[in-house]
């Protein structure tokens, strides 16, 4: 269907749960987004509705969802199961991007190494940035990997590698200079940071080289990332602009609202500590998404699911330009 008819279809969904929900008080969380399906005959994108759900309120969700389908949408509505969806920072091929090697010490820093708040165990470093009124280079990665999901003070130390890969004070390689601030009212549409590097030698090389700018995603497109846990992974978009996608943090449950999910060619696209990754496409080298969460299950053969925050709104929130 078009994307404008499976807005439509979510807005109506949306409407129908809020009613059924306020009536038997379930409990657990459920998002809608709208799937991306394979190209059709015509060769454009393709969209549906996406489901995603756990607990009580989403199974609420997923047989309203199915009624409507029954109704109107018929195979492109796309309902699964997926368990908790988690912050993922660390609890983990020999390469430049091999696990093992990034989450050793490494001088100039590049995307994909281990980072992290010096309180934090370890997260990924997604790629570098500059701030309009600032002749500084930044490192960008999330809130919960660089400000420890604002526990953290503007200057604290950021190092590499992160604590949890032997990261000490003698590693830092930078300070937090900006935090979007986590709402646990809900809404909120980003999990992104900054810090100031001290050094501003840096490498820009991602494995299919550097990137050339940024883009809105809209298809089923392949994308690819390289994260301090997994690694050099590929997947593809799956969803699109899902509402209400609950996350677990150490401080508590936040909602996201407008996110990208992502489903792994071979497996899991991502895991614990890949948390900050920048998502891009391999075929225009364009960054999409700043990776932030992952689900225990939803994806084929029982992976999780991976959840992005789109680029456009990380750098617009942070006030920030991606250097490429």
């Amino acid at each position: 269907m078009h994307i404008d008819n499976a807005r439509e279809l979510k807005a109506r969904l949306l409407s129908g749960v809020v009613q059924a929900s306020s009536l038997e008080q379930p409990t657990g969380v459920a998002s809608v987004g709208i799937s991306v399906l394979p190209t059709g005959e015509g060769g454009g994108p393709r969209y549906g509705l996406a489901v995603r759900y756990s607990g009580n309120r989403g199974e609420v969700l997923a047989d309203s969802a199915r009624e409507l389908a029954a109704r109107t949408a018929g195979d492109e509505v796309d309902i699964r199961e997926i368990g908790l969806v988690q912050a993922l920072t660390a609890p983990v091929e020999p390469g430049t991007w091999a696990p093992e090697t990034l989450r050793r010490r490494t001088r100039p820093l590049h995307p994909g190494l281990s980072t992290a708040h010096r309180d934090v165990t370890a997260g990924t470093l997604g790629g570098f940035v500059r701030v309009e009124g600032s002749d500084g280079l930044y490192a960008l990665s999330n809130n919960h990997v660089l400000a420890n999901s604002d526990q953290a003070a503007l200057q604290d130390p950021v190092l590499q590698p992160g604590p949890y890969d032997g990261g000490t004070a003698a590693d830092r390689v930078g300070r937090l200079a900006r935090a979007v601030a986590l709402d646990a009212g809900g809404g909120n549409a980003v999990d992104a940071a900054i810090a100031l590097l001290e050094d501003e030698e840096v490498d820009l090389e991602y494995p299919v080289g550097r990137l050339t700018g940024w883009a809105e995603p809209d298809d089923e497109v392949a994308v690819e990332k390289v994260g301090r846990t997994t690694g050099w992974t590929k997947g593809r978009i799956s969803a699109i602009e899902l509402d209400d996608v609950a996350v677990q943090y150490p401080v508590g449950v936040v909602s996201f609202d407008g996110q990208i999910e992502v489903t792994g060619d071979a497996g899991a696209f991502s895991a614990g500590g890949d948390s900050g990754s920048l998502v891009y496409r391999p075929d225009t080298r364009q960054a999409v998404g700043l990776l932030f969460a992952g689900s225990e299950r939803g994806g084929p053969g029982g992976a999780g699911l991976t959840f992005c925050n789109p680029i456009g709104l990380v750098l617009s929130a942070l006030g920030a330009t991606l250097v490429v």
